[in-house]
């Protein structure tokens, strides 16, 4: 049995950033904490806080110490917040992402109709949101933005971790909304990077193993376009494979998302190996 890894997985620059950034900022007294997981991997949150990193929902539970942003970013209320309780603030979001906040808050300054392409529950689309002064419209199927109002004015951004091709279906459907339309094309190279390595060697294999949080967004996007060319599984840990998956399967394709650590990489590549 072949076991092959894609050119390129795992942590992405902005993750492995912020990862690091929280280790940096661990207190043995409990008083640093991540504002929402820090990335959405449930085993680096649960590793961080056995290293002195916890996590809180709102600035309401801490009255004191470290509040460290996550890689996904938070509305400029969130800053205001936190000096106001007297907090120590340690930005960890992702340096795309923040491009793509300040490219909303630019077009909204400007006096355009602002459409965020993305997932609406994701918490970067929240943010980026939140920093076009609540104003913009997030769209996430080509449907939603047929349906959108013409407009003087148009600027387009994308959740940085957005499927490339969709983005570009659904701006097809925008530029037909205004004679003034302005796109930032706010994805991350890495996700175009992982993406397009998975669907090469998922093109080349029997099955793909899909590695990270099924909370990931870019996980479970990369598992969907892997799903196309063969069978796939997306999994979370070397713990839930299970032994009729590789009957009669030759050649095994890895690939694991942006939030997805080395160490449970190799476990699972391993354990593979050794069947």
């Amino acid at each position: 049995m072949e076991v092959i890894l894609a050119d390129y997985l795992g942590f992405c620059y902005g993750v492995k950033r912020a990862v690091t950034i929280a280790q940096e900022n661990a207190s043995a007294d409990g008083t640093s904490s991540t504002l929402g997981p820090i990335i959405h991997n449930p085993q680096v949150v649960e590793r961080l806080k056995t290293q002195g990193v916890g996590t809180v929902d709102a600035l309401a539970e801490m009255d004191k110490g470290t509040v460290i942003i996550r890689s996904h970013g938070v509305g400029p209320e969130i800053y205001e917040e936190a000096e106001r309780r007297g907090l120590n603030l340690v930005d960890a979001t992702c340096p795309h992402v923040k491009k793509a906040q300040l490219s909303a808050k630019k077009l909204a300054d400007s006096s355009c109709k602002v459409v965020i392409v993305g997932e609406k529950k994701h918490p970067e689309v929240h943010s980026i949101f939140e920093w076009s002064g609540g104003k913009a419209v997030v769209v996430e199927t080509e449907e939603e933005a047929e349906a959108l109002d013409s407009c003087a004015k148009l600027g387009v951004v994308c959740q940085t971790t957005f499927s490339g091709d969709k983005f570009k279906s659904i701006v097809t459907r925008l530029l037909d909304k205004s004679r003034d339309v302005h796109i930032q094309r706010t994805i991350c190279t890495a996700t175009d990077q992982r993406q397009k390595a998975a669907l090469e060697l998922a093109a080349k294999v029997d099955m793909m193993l899909v590695i990270g949080g099924k909370n990931s967004a870019n996980t479970t996007r990369l598992a969907q376009i892997c799903a196309e060319k063969c069978l796939t599984y997306h999994i979370e840990t070397a713990e839930e494979l299970q032994d009729e998956w590789f009957d009669k399967i030759e050649k095994i394709g890895i690939t694991a998302g942006a939030s997805t650590p080395d160490w449970i990489i190799k476990e699972v590549y391993k354990k593979c190996q050794n069947r």
